[in-house]
């Protein structure tokens, strides 16, 4: 059976590693990338079943993909788990005020963790996600 493929949007080197090595022990293929740019490139290329999403990157951060994503009509059906140091009521509190500012509404994300994500947690979510 082939393993079902979960993009890493991480700058953070320490955390990549950890999730990588977390999903790849648990039956998973993951895919790391630094950032929102090489990660909407590799989304694209790969079609991905789940992107654990950092929020909080350099350059093109983790909001922005996830605008990116949600508007590309290829790549807006691919689960999304947002994952951050900030607060979850934080993030949606950002969101809104973004979905203010636009025409095409951001939809929330298909979950939120905060960092540091406990192991299993993240991965009972991310097969839970995957099921749906």
């Amino acid at each position: 059976m082939e393993r079902k493929k979960i993009l890493i949007v991480e700058d953070e080197l320490d955390m990549r590693i950890f999730i990588s090595t977390l999903l790849e022990v648990n039956g998973f293929e993951p895919i790391a990338t630094r950032d929102g740019k090489e990660g909407i490139q590799r989304a694209r290329d790969l079609l991905p079943d789940l992107i654990i999403l950092d929020v909080m990157m350099p350059n093109e951060g983790g909001v922005e993909m996830y605008r990116r994503l949600k508007a590309d009509n290829l790549l807006k059906g691919i689960p999304v788990i947002m994952l951050s140091a900030i607060a979850r009521k934080t993030f949606c509190h950002y969101l809104k005020m973004l979905n203010r500012q636009t025409d095409k509404v951001i939809p929330d994300p298909d979950a939120y963790m905060e960092k540091p994500p406990e192991a299993e947690d993240l991965v009972k979510l991310a097969s839970d996600l995957m099921m749906r």
